[in-house]
């Protein structure tokens, strides 16, 4: 979103041409702020992987179920390419659950 439909997004609330011009310059100073800017990144990561892992599983096991009772090969070359992907972003989400945090010392992951 830029700064005119955001301003326009703000024309809604009654404020004074100060207090717009002044909300602006914050905004777009958070917008800067690259540290919030990567902390925000890693919460999306966050919900992402254990996300892509989920459906990749379901994926390759629907895929596999079908392939064998169909016995068609699209299907079986279907799992064979999505299998070692869900085995990857499973390994990634394993080791990032036991990797120990800098911060927040030995916590666990906070989806598990």
């Amino acid at each position: 979103m830029d700064d005119w439909e955001m301003w326009d997004m703000h024309d809604k609330v009654r404020l004074s041409p100060s207090e717009r011009l002044a909300l602006l310059q914050i905004e777009a100073n958070l917008r800067q702020d690259r540290r919030l800017a990567r902390r925000m990144g890693a919460v999306r990561d966050r919900m992402w992987l254990p996300a892509s892992v989920l459906l990749l599983a379901a994926a390759s096991a629907f895929v596999a179920v079908m392939g064998i009772r169909t016995s068609e090969p699209a299907l079986l070359w279907c799992f064979a390419l999505l299998w070692p992907l869900t085995l990857f972003q499973a390994f990634r989400l394993l080791c990032r659950a036991t990797h120990p945090r800098h911060r927040s010392g030995t916590r666990p992951a906070p989806w598990l």
